[in-house]
């Protein structure tokens, strides 16, 4: 029973220390983004997406596509701008963990099992550029569905950094019902090969 009050001390000091290196996190993520309408893009075309799905009418639904062009294209070439100027900061503020759990200072005790957020943005940025160009030459519905497996990705990347592998997975199934495994799968091939060279997943 001795142990009991020192556990529960060094738990403490850990939930403390994780939610410290959390908040810096996000901080400096959210810096960046803030420079940009990158989220409100995001809504934008994933909404677009479910109005031209959900459409019956065929010439209703292409007018849909067909204005989200521009949106799709904004949003990717901001994200290009914000990895650019993500890629300026320090690489030991940039670090991700690649372990499953949040663990203080994983990035400086584990440098081996850590990647840089830097070059996964970059990746994002250049799979988010090639689908909304639609390099590929895919329908429209096809586009929509490379896109938003791109920007799903990205998204768990992000939620990476700020807090753990684990629970960037659960906030994707709890947000988009699907994956991390699937939306992988779904990204265009040079992503997947690049993000899994990088990630080691």
């Amino acid at each position: 029973m001795e142990l009991l009050p020192l556990v529960t001390v060094i738990a403490v000091i850990v939930f403390l220390l994780r939610k410290r290196d959390q908040r810096k996190r996000i901080t400096l993520l959210g810096q960046h983004l803030g420079h940009y309408q990158i989220e409100k893009l995001m809504e934008t075309v994933t909404e677009g997406y479910l109005r031209a799905l959900g459409e019956a009418d065929p010439e209703r639904r292409e007018q849909i596509w067909h204005h989200l062009g521009p949106a799709e294209l904004r949003l990717s070439e901001q994200f290009s701008q914000f990895s650019a100027e993500f890629a300026r900061l320090d690489a030991a503020d940039t670090r991700v963990s690649k372990l499953e759990l949040p663990i203080p200072f994983a990035t400086q005790l584990f440098p081996h099992a850590t990647f840089d957020l830097r070059k996964a943005l970059v990746i994002h940025a250049d799979g988010l550029a090639r689908a909304a160009s639609n390099a590929l030459q895919s329908t429209p519905k096809n586009k929509a569905f490379m896109l938003s497996a791109e920007l799903f990705l990205m998204q768990h990347t992000c939620h990476w950094f700020c807090n753990s592998r684990s629970i960037a997975s659960a906030r994707l199934m709890v947000r988009h019902q699907t994956t991390h495994d699937k939306v992988l799968a779904s990204v265009a091939p040079q992503t997947r090969a690049a993000y899994r060279a990088l990630t080691g997943i």
